[in-house]
């Protein structure tokens, strides 16, 4: 009896270190992916805060931790562009029912089949968009607004960044966080207490406020009065075909990444396996 329940403390303080751990990234890279989407930052957070608490008590894999994926940032913030911040809660609501109904009906062993070069590639793709477009978020300049376009001006972005201060100031720190990611893991010690992407923030934040320096920050107004439920005509716009097909690409792709990752997490380890119907729920 006594061994049971120290293995149950032991396994209750590193499952609350864990979650301190993932909490502390998730919060500033929830922010991040909003603000990267075309979203005020406090829908970043209400989402992390319903998302966290709803897949943690539905958990389809036993070491997945479910959060905000970058890969659909393209895709959200083109959705908010063409159709307003408005329908978005529809648009995901309906991407959410999709995916019940795959689950249901035993469809998540059928993701298995689609090559991983095709999600890789996809992702690519996504990527240098997404890098293209936080380019301008780098230098506190705003984007010309398509994929394209953001691509195109990048010379003129630099031409324009060199001869400003503040763009040379908020491209300083955004350099400096980028080194601190890349650099912290390499000390094993410190990387074992605390997270790359934490220290950066931290570090990063700490250097803005104690120099004072003229670079755009996140503002946070209040969490209740972000959230905006769709209303019926939003939910009527989910008839359109366009929309139907942003839904379509948020499910297949949302699914596809969660599906893949917990297939590349199985490999790791010898202890149950995901269920990849549960986990697409």
């Amino acid at each position: 009896m006594k061994r049971l329940l120290s293995s149950r403390a032991g396994s209750f303080r590193a499952d609350f270190t864990a979650s301190l751990v993932v909490f502390l990234v998730a919060v500033p890279l929830c922010v991040g992916v909003a603000v990267a989407s075309g979203v005020p930052a406090e829908l970043g957070l209400v989402t992390g805060v319903v998302g966290g608490l709803l897949t943690g008590l539905l958990p389809g894999s036993s070491l997945q931790v479910s959060g905000p994926a970058a890969g659909l940032t393209v895709l959200v913030f083109e959705a908010v562009k063409e159709y307003g911040l408005g329908a978005l809660g529809a648009l995901v609501l309906a991407a959410g029912v999709l995916q019940l109904a795959m689950g249901a009906l035993k469809l998540g062993r059928w993701f298995r089949a689609i090559s991983v070069a095709v999600v890789q590639g996809m992702l690519a793709g996504i990527g240098l968009v997404l890098i293209a477009g936080q380019l301008y978020a780098l230098t506190d300049a705003k984007a010309p607004g398509s994929g394209l376009a953001n691509i195109g001006g990048v010379p003129a972005l630099a031409a324009a960044t060199v001869g400003s201060g503040t763009a040379l100031s908020a491209l300083a720190v955004g350099a400096g966080t980028v080194a601190v990611l890349v650099l912290w893991p390499r000390w094993r010690r410190g990387a074992r207490v605390l997270p790359a992407p934490l220290v950066a923030v931290a570090l990063a934040t700490t250097a803005v406020w104690a120099l004072d320096l003229p670079v755009a920050r996140v503002r946070v107004s209040g969490l209740l009065d972000a959230i905006q439920p769709p209303g019926m005509s939003d939910l009527g716009r989910l008839t359109d075909v366009g929309v139907l097909g942003t839904v379509l690409a948020f499910a297949l792709i949302a699914s596809a990444e969660s599906l893949f990752s917990a297939a590349a997490v199985d490999r790791l380890h010898d202890g149950p396996k995901t269920d990849y119907d549960k986990e697409l729920m």
